[in-house]
């Protein structure tokens, strides 16, 4: 009984000091774990968002990210915005989170933050998608607000190219630029689109009306044509065309 008791005692003993040994041995792997994901914040805790590079580790960036989709779910964006800098921080090429990232400041309205995103998500396209457009169209928008004339033209263009049969977003750019005193911009705006969208008379009635603002008769004379022969029921754009001759001809 006496060598019976003994060895349950030892066996005990041994019993403990496995399952310490277990315990300390996750808890090592845990901190590991938690070292390595400290290490990556720590070093790009200060996210610079135009900061390019190697992934540190994609399967850490891809778990930033998710949690940043919870969060956002949740509506618990600053929590969601801390995330998603992870995750740009362990993988920087991670467009995902990138653009999630613009999004969130863009819907805050931190527009300033979230214009060098999606200009970083743009650059990283290869294909035309439903998220391009949509960034495009953004940034060229927010940068027009902004009254950043030259960069807001190169996005407008692009946006014009990728989404070739929305003409309202023409008209919005074109009166933007020439309310602002940039004729020539509106002009070139309304020639581009013309090009993708070849059909459409009122492109060019449009394009006529600041032609001939500018006092640009004979080029106002061309849209106004070309305007009529793409709608040649239309009493209207015959008068253009003559009104804009008798003009000439004074």
């Amino acid at each position: 009984m006496k060598i019976f008791s003994l060895f349950t005692s030892a066996f005990a003993s041994l019993c403990l000091a496995l399952s310490i040994a277990v315990l300390s041995f996750t808890g090592a792997v845990s901190y590991a774990q938690n070292d390595t994901a400290a290490s990556v914040v720590e070093r790009y805790g200060n996210l610079d968002v135009e900061r390019t590079g190697p992934t540190i580790d994609a399967q850490l960036a891809q778990k930033y990210y998710r949690r940043g989709n919870t969060y956002s779910n949740l509506q618990r964006y600053d929590e969601a915005i801390a995330e998603y800098r992870k995750a740009i921080s362990a993988d920087p090429n991670l467009a995902d989170a990138i653009r999630n990232l613009a999004n969130t400041y863009f819907f805050l309205e931190q527009y300033a933050a979230a214009k060098p995103l999606f200009a970083r998500f743009i650059n990283m396209q290869t294909s035309t998608t439903a998220a391009l457009i949509a960034a495009v169209s953004t940034l060229a928008n927010l940068e027009r607000k902004d009254g950043n004339y030259e960069k807001s033209f190169t996005y407008d263009l692009r946006a014009i190219e990728l989404d070739p049969n929305n003409d309202s977003q023409v008209h919005i750019m074109a009166n933007t630029y020439n309310n602002a005193g940039e004729a020539d911009k509106a002009i070139e705006i309304y020639r581009a689109a013309s090009k993708v969208m070849p059909d459409n008379a009122f492109l060019d009635r449009s394009l006529g009306r600041i032609l001939e603002q500018e006092n640009r008769l004979q080029e106002a004379l061309i849209a106004y044509e070309s305007a009529a022969a793409k709608n040649p029921d239309s009493d209207f754009y015959e008068k253009l065309v003559e009104t804009t001759k008798n003009r000439i001809d004074r």
